[in-house]
């Protein structure tokens, strides 16, 4: 199991660092769950299912079981940098810091910010619309909205641009029509 970021926070050794990330991850029932590993390099390569096998109901003696194999894609996903400033006026610090460690309630507000931003891209994030963030759980599960005159590579994955529930995948790489859009068949395996 790899560590997670609650487990990591008790190994840095700069309090103030380990402070922000208890904050964080206190906050956020998502990084609570997610596993951290260690990459090197500026990308994560994996492989995502592109398509199950088969699987059927069969007569007890009397059918054979149809062969099929899963497929892969393989995804590679940038890495990318969230944070940002907490800055408080030296001046402020010492002169109201009595009731209130004002560097600590900036600290503390900030991290929550970096929450609110990283559960944002991990559910909406959109790389088309910032390219400084990352495709969120939303846009990578429905795939990308079909278009005319559009050029899709082999395994891309497009929905209808009126959502009717399915998800289709390129087989032949080409560029779609520049008027019409297909009409999208609403049963299992079916092409079109």
């Amino acid at each position: 199991m790899a560590l997670n970021l609650v487990d990591a926070a008790k190994l840095s050794t700069d309090v103030l660092l380990k402070g922000i990330i208890e904050t964080i991850v206190k906050e956020s029932p998502i990084l609570q769950e997610l596993p951290f590993i260690d990459i090197e390099g500026n990308s994560l390569l994996y492989n995502r299912e592109l398509e199950l096998p088969t699987a059927a109901f069969y007569a007890p003696n009397a059918s054979t079981w149809a062969e099929s194999a899963p497929r892969f894609t393989q995804i590679s996903a940038a890495l990318k940098i969230l944070g940002g400033d907490a800055d408080v006026d030296n001046y402020l610090k010492t002169t109201r810091s009595n009731v209130q460690d004002i560097e600590a309630a900036v600290i503390e507000l900030k991290a929550k910010a970096l929450r609110n931003a990283f559960e944002n891209a991990f559910l909406n994030g959109d790389s088309g619309a910032d390219a400084n963030s990352f495709d969120g759980v939303y846009k990578t599960l429905k795939g990308t909205a079909w278009a005319a005159s559009t050029a899709y590579a082999l395994d891309a994955v497009v929905v209808p641009t009126v959502p009717n529930g399915f998800t289709y995948i390129c087989t032949t790489a080409g560029t779609s029509n520049a008027t019409t859009e297909p009409t999208w068949p609403v049963t299992l395996d079916a092409t079109v």
